[in-house]
């Protein structure tokens, strides 16, 4: 599938509003959010950052971060991921379920 049909569908599936779109947008989300945890947090464990990141993102922001990687708009989804990271809930998170991992790579 192109980046053109990929924005489309994703539109189309979020506003289906059932449990398979929001995880099928939370994973484009995802996918996007890793490369820019790895580039702009290094050293952050990945999948925990990436799983704090989306648990405290709105619907709204993931749909951003999902579409704009779709649609190559990745200074968008970088900035979205970024004032996300920032947040106290997701600096929590980080330190909770990160720093295990951090540890045990150590």
């Amino acid at each position: 599938m192109t980046r053109p049909l990929i924005a489309p569908a994703l539109l189309t599936l979020a506003a289906c509003n059932t449990p398979i779109a929001t995880q099928v947008t939370r994973d484009t989300a995802r996918a996007a959010i890793n490369p820019i945890v790895a580039e702009r947090l290094p050293g952050v464990p990945i999948q925990p950052a990436t799983d704090c990141i989306i648990d405290n993102a709105s619907a709204d922001e993931i749909f951003t971060v999902a579409t704009a990687s779709a649609t190559g708009a990745n200074d968008t989804a970088t900035r979205v991921v970024l004032d996300v990271a920032q947040r106290p809930n997701t600096i929590r998170c980080l330190a909770t379920d990160g720093l295990p991992v951090l540890f045990e790579t150590l």
